[in-house]
């Protein structure tokens, strides 16, 4: 290889970790701060492509606006919503049966996934049934829980939290169950206690999937929470939702449409969040 094609092959290989680690001259921060830019730059691209072929289309009258509104209506009909408060209003009411829902089928799940990964017979006792029901959807037990709950509030906050609960056990049990033998190995070695083990050897093995089992099941709570707005009731979200399909006014599903995703994916963020600084000694290898 002759100095020339090695000083070439030089450049090209610098060039690429300039390219990789943004522009020239930048700061470790700078660096960092560019690497985030461009993955939120290359999230939104795909977003930003349907919603320049939704106003193309809108445009053109490729589908009738009965079918496809325009994004310019969809956004006046905004700003009507957002001005008379409602909304707000029906955003407020879907937050709050999420949280109920989801905060008890959150303390639900931890506790007996808990006592299910760490008591093998009380696992193989009542574990089967859980991964049983799981299989079934909460849809399908909606119309035997009215019978027990009614059709108001409460039946709300029961499918949600059903819903969200089983993620959250499937999670937790696997967290505890797999917790690898070497490092139970390695607490018998230091002597752990039985409290000892599980704060410093069981826990920290099981939060990855432990909060893998939340993320899923705060996504299962906003699902079901549409759905079961759909059934019986007269605010929320997803009452606009079929208020607005009845009356032929996609524009109203489409708004509450958006602000179900961007509730959730906020809250997804939350949670992300939440998991890294549960977890400061694997923030280095996660991505999020």
């Amino acid at each position: 290889m002759s100095l020339t094609d090695t000083g070439a092959n030089a450049s090209v290989s610098v060039d690429k970790g300039a390219f990789r680690s943004g522009p020239a001259g930048l700061s470790l921060f700078g660096r960092r701060l560019w690497a985030r830019l461009s993955a939120v730059l290359l999230g939104l691209s795909f977003p930003a492509a349907l919603l320049a072929l939704w106003w193309v289309g809108a445009a053109r009258g490729w589908l009738p606006p009965q079918i496809l509104p325009s994004p310019a209506l969809v956004w006046q009909t905004f700003t009507e919503l957002w001005a008379d408060g409602s909304l707000a209003e029906h955003t407020a009411v879907s937050i709050r049966r999420v949280a109920v829902g989801f905060a008890a089928g959150t303390g639900l799940g931890l506790v007996f996934g808990a006592l299910c990964g760490l008591f093998p017979g009380f696992r193989a006792y009542a574990y089967p049934p859980v991964q049983a029901i799981a299989r079934v959807n909460v849809l399908a037990w909606m119309p035997l829980l009215a019978l027990f709950v009614g059709i108001d509030e409460p039946l709300k906050y029961v499918v949600i939290a059903w819903s969200a609960s089983i993620p959250v056990i499937i999670g937790t049990v696997r967290g505890i169950a797999e917790t690898p033998e070497r490092l139970n190995e390695l607490g018998e070695v230091f002597g752990f206690r039985p409290q000892d083990r599980l704060r410093l050897i069981v826990l920290p093995s099981a939060l990855p999937s432990i909060f893998t089992g939340l993320r899923e099941g705060l996504a299962n709570a906003w699902q079901t929470l549409v759905l079961a707005e759909l059934f019986a009731s007269f605010e929320g979200l997803g009452y606009l939702m079929t208020w607005g399909r009845q009356l032929f006014q996609l524009d109203l599903v489409l708004i509450s449409m958006v602000v179900v995703s961007l509730l959730g994916l906020s809250l997804d963020t939350v949670l992300k969040w939440l998991e890294r600084r549960a977890q400061p000694w694997n923030a280095g290898g996660r991505n999020g």
